[in-house]
């Protein structure tokens, strides 16, 4: 073949694939994944032959999308019996604009069966989404795995519809459910300088108190915040808050060290990831009888050593990791802190300080708490179980998270 026709062709080539033209994938929205247990598992009479309609809001905009589905811990394969995108016509409902509904493919087919562990990615589809734009996904199971993938905290309304209803503007018959199910991610192409952010956490990064469809997580200030100037517009905001996680252990979900990879690392386009944790891992070690000064210093060894480990691994992947001082919970009735734990607290938050581990430093605990009784939550920011942030504290949180990380990337 002449040189020239090599030429051509290589040209054809590159303007066909807009990610080689200076795009990239990134994500604009995400979840946590793990088991749905009890109330948060699928009901009996909705785990097969139903559509779940489910409403994200992304945070960067695109031209083109693509959705990850997660089977990461079924048991038995599930089949992805059609999916479509839409636009949700009205804040809580479960219609769609009109005509705005486009059908998910997988290369090429209608459905799909996700193996056992596995994720998958639909085929990109060409739908231009503008910065903080609500989507509803709707996915037809012929029949749910016994044992599910999903997230509970979606502090957004999903609904569940009886039959193949996927394709429909308005389905009769939804029945609301604040969860998530087999939902893991939407991706944007976005020019070549758009990346994301993960914040990483447990239920006060999950947005615990937060009423679905209000949007006022934490991060959905600061993701706000990033929409509204011009110089960080193109930066996407991943929650992947788990309420109740743990670092160290397994519990309400699996233990961060273990999902890391999964909720940051594989994820498209991520340059940041903010750690918020560790209360938890304190706080049970009062939960049911105090603790010994030596089951203290050891709590504390081991989250240093966890924040370490997570530092190495954003770092071998390129990843800046913004470390989050863990918040007061002095007066919690669950957890029963003392004076034994609050200096555990302290030495933590020392080390997210000072230690040089992490790439810059968010001090949600100086944010929150009170100034006259340091070990509490400042009244004003206090939901009232001396634990979790009002929606004001959330509010104060996202808008202290520093945009000028993020302008030079």
């Amino acid at each position: 073949m002449r040189s020239s026709h090599i030429g051509a062709l290589i040209a054809a080539l590159l303007a066909s694939c807009p990610a080689w033209a200076g795009e990239r994938w990134v994500a604009s929205w995400g979840s946590a994944q793990m088991i749905p247990l009890d109330e948060n598992a699928l009901p009996a009479a909705r785990a097969s032959d139903v559509t779940l309609r489910q409403v994200v809001r992304l945070s960067v905009g695109g031209k083109r999308l693509r959705v990850r589905f997660s089977n990461a811990f079924g048991t038995a394969p599930l089949v992805i019996g059609a999916a479509y995108l839409g636009r949700q016509a009205a804040p809580g409902g479960v219609a769609l604009v009109k005509g705005s509904s486009h059908s998910l493919s997988f290369a090429g087919q209608r459905s799909i069966t996700i193996p056992a562990g596995a994720e998958i990615y639909s085929d990109p589809i060409s739908m231009a989404v503008a910065p903080g734009g609500d989507l509803a996904v709707s996915l037809y199971l012929p029949t749910a795995p016994a044992v599910q993938t999903g997230h509970p905290g979606s502090r957004a309304t999903s609904f569940l519809i009886a039959g193949n209803r996927a394709a429909d503007d308005a389905p009769a018959g939804a029945e609301p459910s604040p969860r998530w199910w087999a939902l893991a991610d939407i991706e944007v192409e976005a020019p070549d300088d758009s990346a994301a952010v993960v914040a990483i956490g447990d239920s006060i990064t999950d947005g615990y108190g937060v009423k679905p469809d209000t949007h006022g997580r934490w991060t959905d200030a600061f993701a706000a915040r990033l929409r509204a100037d011009p110089a960080t517009r193109g930066i996407g905001v991943v929650n992947a808050g788990i309420g109740g996680n743990r670092i160290l252990l397994d519990g309400s979900g699996p233990n961060l060290i273990a999902r890391f990879d999964r909720d940051v690392i594989a994820r498209s386009g991520v340059r940041w990831a903010i750690l918020l944790e560790g209360t938890n891992d304190l706080g049970m070690l009062t939960r049911d009888a105090p603790a010994t000064p030596a089951a203290h210093a050891a709590i504390v060894t081991q989250l240093i050593q966890a924040y370490s480990q997570v530092a190495a691994r954003a770092h071998a992947h390129g990843i800046k990791l913004i470390g989050g001082t863990i918040t007061p919970f002095g007066g919690n009735e669950y957890y029963h802190p003392g004076p034994a734990l609050e200096a555990a607290r302290q030495a933590v938050n020392h080390f997210i300080r000072t230690s040089g581990q992490f790439d810059a430093v968010i001090d949600f605990d100086k944010i929150l708490r009170d100034p006259a009784r340091p070990n509490r939550l400042n009244p004003a920011y206090d939901s009232g179980d001396h634990l979790h942030p009002s929606m004001a504290g959330y509010r104060a949180m996202g808008q202290a998270v520093p945009l000028a990380l993020f302008k030079k990337h």
